[in-house]
């Protein structure tokens, strides 16, 4: 698709350009949201995020060129010692000859299809869709007036977020958008550490400016401290991407915890939610720990969860391959069955999982990741009636099995087995997930023993007891707690050892 056989890029001609300060500070002024967590925190979230329970999540950008162990690529490349740096000269040739921006001409995405992408998202069950505008790299995906370093003027020349944005609304998806400026401030700083093409003169605009030295950057108060200039550039550039694009939610990695972030971050919170008021389209920040003050945007966890229930809506964002989220040639990815039990796990504790998948420098899906979001969705349309607008129960869980809550918890698999269950309620029912399938069809549910007995949970009446996908089975309410029988590999699924969903109707 040439230049000229795009839409436009901008929903209103007056998206913000390079001296816009003014204009997002008058639109606040005149706005319902002030730049201050007081005001903020009177947001409301999306009514539709608590229904969705799943979203996809995509890392596709220059990082999926080389596509060597995972998209820190950018930074790895120019640090002596490291993997990255001895297969790029080995492969490419010393960083002063052929550096990061190199690979910009080799992202054609000659095989890029929105369209397609957002059909298999869709089918796969996916409510939500998230990609990333602009990684820690600093080359945006979509067409920017701030930079020239951008997917539309170099590379595929072509708008890639705008594409994606219509695809996903053509699909009944939620859209949704994710910016690693932030973390740029030092991304690129190791290349001025020998002779590179990371080097001094450095301007505002410039594809690897400011290349600072890398700080600790898990401190929140470290030097040396982000800029004003740097500072004003990230929240034009977040402020472009919100009027370009209208993102219904707005992620942020994690080095907006930083001090020199928290006033710009509340101008840009409360630029957003003022905008969202003009649209007409509810909207909501997701920010990781504490970014952001409480109730001011969606809490989400990176590749983990909590260990119980939450009276907050929250996500977690985790990846299809435990070692990386973008596209490399060495992914260790995980089994649909993993997936799924995270899944199940979220939702019965009160959250959503947004599942990332990295697309090929090309554009096509990784042939093995695209089989696995067929598998996801066959298992959604037999088993999604317990997810899709679920709320959590009375318990949340039960059996031995209790993975490790927090961030990178993923990184261990937990090993569930046939008395680990997931419960949810909705429409009127209660739903019991066995994690792993027992070899007999049985399962026992411990919440549904009688009072006082050890796990007891529920103290009403069963009707009826079904598996999703098979419909009614026999059941027995005994000492122990409702044993049910006959539960088999339901049809459509084509895969064995995935979570068994189990409807209990009850009054």
């Amino acid at each position: 698709m040439t230049k000229s056989e795009q839409e436009p890029r901008p929903l209103r001609e007056d998206v913000v350009g390079a001296d816009d300060l003014s204009r997002v500070d008058a639109e606040i002024s005149r706005g319902a949201f002030k730049a201050d967590w007081a005001s903020l925190c009177a947001m409301e979230l999306p009514t539709w995020f608590a229904d969705a329970k799943f979203g996809i999540f995509t890392h596709w950008g220059l990082y999926s060129v080389p596509a060597y162990r995972n998209e820190w690529y950018s930074r790895n490349m120019y640090i002596k010692g490291y993997p990255e740096f001895d297969h790029h000269v080995k492969t490419y040739g010393p960083q002063k000859e052929f550096g990061y921006k190199d690979f910009i001409p080799m992202l054609k995405a000659e095989r890029f299809d929105p369209d397609q992408w957002l059909d298999l998202f869709r089918r796969a069950g996916a409510r939500y869709y998230m990609p990333v505008a602009e990684h820690h790299d600093g080359f945006q995906m979509y067409r920017s007036d701030l930079s020239e370093w951008n997917a539309f003027d170099k590379g595929p020349h072509r708008d890639l977020i705008g594409e994606l944005r219509r695809a996903t609304l053509d699909q009944g998806l939620h859209f949704a958008l994710s910016d690693h400026r932030a973390e740029h401030w030092w991304f690129m700083g190791h290349g001025q550490e020998f002779d590179s093409d990371v080097h001094q003169p450095m301007k505002r605009g410039d594809f690897y400016w400011p290349a600072m030295p890398e700080p600790d950057n898990q401190d929140l108060f470290s030097k040396p401290y982000p800029t004003k200039e740097y500072l004003d550039d990230w929240l034009l550039r977040v402020c472009e991407v919100i009027d370009a694009y209208r993102p219904e939610l707005l992620y942020f990695d994690w080095w907006v915890q930083h001090e020199a972030f928290k006033p710009y971050l509340q101008r840009l919170a409360a630029y957003y939610y003022d905008r969202s008021v003009e649209w007409g389209i509810p909207t909501a920040i997701c920010y990781k720990m504490d970014g952001m003050a409480w109730g001011s945007g969606i809490v989400d966890v990176e590749r983990g969860g909590f260990a119980n229930p939450t009276p907050f809506v929250w996500q977690t964002d985790t990846a299809i391959a435990r070692n990386s989220w973008c596209h490399t040639t060495t992914l260790d990815h995980k089994s649909v069955a993993e997936i799924l039990a995270a899944l199940l796990d979220a939702v019965s504790k009160n959250g959503n999982l947004m599942l990332n998948v990295g697309p090929c420098a090309d554009g096509s899906i990784d042939p093995e990741e695209e089989e696995m979001l067929e598998s996801i969705g066959r298992w959604m349309d037999v088993n999604g009636e317990g997810i899709y607008g679920s709320r959590p129960w009375w318990a949340a869980q039960e059996g031995p099995t209790h993975p490790a809550a927090g961030s990178f918890a993923d990184q261990t698999e937990a090993v569930f087995t046939p008395e680990d269950f997931r419960f949810t309620s909705a429409l009127g029912a209660i739903y019991a997930y066995q994690l792993k399938p027992s070899t007999d069809g049985r399962a026992l549910i411990k919440a549904f023993a009688p009072r006082g007995k050890e796990g007891s949970v529920f103290q009403g009446i069963v009707r009826q007891v079904s598996q999703l996908g098979a419909g009614p089975v026999s059941y027995e309410l005994t000492d122990q707690g409702l044993a049910v029988q006959g539960l088999k590999d339901p049809v459509g699924t084509t895969a064995t050892g995935l979570p068994l969903g189990i409807r209990i109707d009850v009054e």
